[in-house]
């Protein structure tokens, strides 16, 4: 279809939107707005048919040669950057987020001194399910991926640690900037949502709270990007293997023979105990297993949702329990060291917009 009537159908179908929307009411015209966006954008889609020889005439190659602009074909692009992701690698980087704080909670460490107390006959325990285990630990040892290859994986998927990239892998340096800035936002959205029920006085009004769709949107959308550049090579089968393998290590650590060596209720009192005996101390075990625990299901998210939706309803339905998570993740992040320089959700959310910070009164 040419130019000139494509663009009569937009400017046409646009006065016919603006007619019914105004006939119908308020409560109405959010639902019939995003059908008919979903309409123009078909009529668009349509009109466009037909344009693969567009560039040809343009040129003076085609079966138009010479034509005016207003009888070419006009040419749809469609925009699909948004799902040009493969969401395994999303996936996979939401567990290796929850590895890498079961790595910060010295839990690998952990295994590495018991089975060192076992080899030298300083942890009594000879019969039980955790001798066991820890043999059939040491059985299978060593795995394909080392404590190096996943200091390596963290590197890359988030920038974390000291060990140094290899040449020419990307690095998602960004990615801690970037993920606070996402809970911030989830946050931020969310006590705007809760503000706006109490000023409005009914859940049942249908407005949208004050918090920003488009920034969750946008940080979302950049982290699906991000993270799919840097999760690509061994970064699934490393995260599957390590994933067992950590599954391995914690039923061993809730075993009952291993707990009574250490005169421990839970395996996190294992943790503790030997972390603070052999390793230097405990590493914020309470924080870090939220933390763990709600930024595996954010970045969960992240991998599922495309972040395209414009119904203020829907988005509101899918952010409210996201927004809960947020806030824990928050609330434990500020209590660990590298989170007690968090400035609050509002200066983490104008710091990564650019907006320059509120002057004191």
């Amino acid at each position: 279809m040419s130019l000139k009537t494509t663009e009569t159908i937009q400017r046409l179908f646009a006065q016919f939107v603006r007619d019914a929307l105004a006939d119908l009411p308020a409560d109405q015209r959010a639902r019939y707005q995003e059908q008919f966006q979903q309409r123009a954008d078909d009529l668009a889609r349509s009109a466009a048919g037909g344009g693969d020889s567009a560039f040809a005439d343009l040129i003076g190659l085609g079966e138009k040669a010479g034509a005016a602009f207003e009888s070419l074909n006009y040419p749809r692009i469609e925009s699909d950057f948004d799902e040009a992701v493969i969401p395994t690698q999303l996936h996979a980087a939401a567990e290796l987020y929850f590895i890498q704080m079961h790595e910060r909670m010295k839990v690998f460490q952990v295994l590495g001194v018991l089975l060192r107390l076992f080899h030298e006959g300083r942890m009594r325990i000879q019969r039980g399910p955790g001798a066991r285990a820890l043999y059939l630990i040491e059985k299978h040892y060593p795995l394909r991926y080392k404590a190096r290859d996943r200091m390596l994986a963290y590197r890359r998927a988030f920038g974390y640690g000291d060990r140094a990239a290899p040449a020419g892998a990307i690095v998602y340096t960004g990615f801690h900037r970037q993920f606070v800035a996402f809970a911030a936002a989830l946050a931020q959205y969310y006590r705007d949502l809760l503000i706006g029920e109490v000023i409005r006085g009914s859940q049942l009004i249908d407005q949208r709270p004050f918090g920003s769709q488009a920034t969750v949107q946008r940080l979302g959308q950049d982290m699906r990007w991000q993270l799919d550049r840097c999760t690509y090579g061994n970064i699934v089968p490393l995260t599957i293997e390590t994933g067992n393998y950590l599954k391995a290590i914690l039923d061993m650590l809730d075993t009952p023979d291993i707990k009574k060596a250490f005169d421990a209720n839970t395996k996190w009192d294992v943790i503790e105990l030997v972390s603070q005996r052999h390793l230097g101390g405990i590493a914020n075990l309470t924080q870090r297993v939220k933390m763990a625990d709600a930024g595996r299901r954010l970045l969960q998210f992240v991998a599922d949702d495309p972040f395209k939706t414009r119904d203020f309803n829907l988005f509101q339905a899918q952010m409210q329990p996201l927004g809960e998570i947020a806030e824990e993740w928050i609330a434990a992040y500020r209590m660990t060291p590298e989170g007690r320089g968090f400035t609050g959700v509002t200066n983490t959310m104008r710091s990564m917009l650019g907006v320059p910070s509120q002057s004191a009164a």
